[in-house]
């Protein structure tokens, strides 16, 4: 399957403080000269503002056009040097953190659950907020969470699945999930969820 794909850098509630500097409104005033002396063909100024579009700031992750037919290709291709906002690093350090040993697509798979919650009005609508509600995520401690080895290729897999995730460049398993757990436990709550998808060893739920 061959996608076309978007990228750029940063995201969601941050916008690149990027912006074209704005063109004043002048008004300009003239004396005209005597006719006698003006030629036919001169400017004549209006004093009244001259107004004009300014640029909109651009979004942090805007995109850049690239191709994959594999969510490991795409990976590979998205660009992970520039910086992220806020609420871009705490998806990827979601998925640092809670998937890092997984497979791409399970690591996609999670950060398709955290989208989903901030989507929903179940749970918080942020982000840094869904990751760090209290007793969601185990790694998170005392609403904190931990640095990540940003040297490692660990790390760089997140932040690309990260931005594939939020921009919707490539369809997760999890679909609407909103829950997954370690397939090793059995939590009581999962017995009332549909099971949306099994990816390796985390389970996903709607």
């Amino acid at each position: 399957m061959l996608v076309a794909v978007f990228f750029g850098v940063g995201l969601t509630g941050a916008m690149a403080q990027d912006q074209a500097e704005p063109t004043a409104l002048e008004q300009v005033e003239t004396q005209a000269p005597d006719a006698t002396q003006a030629p036919q063909n001169a400017v004549r100024f209006v004093s009244q503002p001259m107004v004009q579009d300014i640029p909109a700031p651009e979004l942090v992750d805007s995109p850049t056009a690239l191709e994959a037919s594999s969510l490991r290709e795409l990976v590979a291709k998205t660009p992970v040097s520039n910086a992220m906002s806020r609420e871009m690093e705490c998806l990827a350090e979601a998925v640092y953190f809670e998937s890092r040993g997984e497979p791409l697509a399970g690591q996609l798979a999670v950060a398709q659950v955290i989208i989903n919650r901030a989507e929903s009005n179940l749970f918080p609508d942020d982000y840094c907020s869904v990751v760090t509600q209290r007793a969601q995520f185990s790694f998170v401690r005392g609403g904190h969470i931990p640095t990540p080895n940003t040297s490692s290729l660990a790390w760089e897999r997140a932040r690309a699945i990260a931005r594939i995730a939020h921009q919707e460049l490539w369809d997760s398993e999890a679909d609407d999930a909103l829950y997954f757990h370690a397939a090793h436990v059995s939590p009581r709550w999962a017995r009332n969820k549909s099971t949306r998808a099994r990816i390796d060893s985390h389970i996903f739920y709607r």
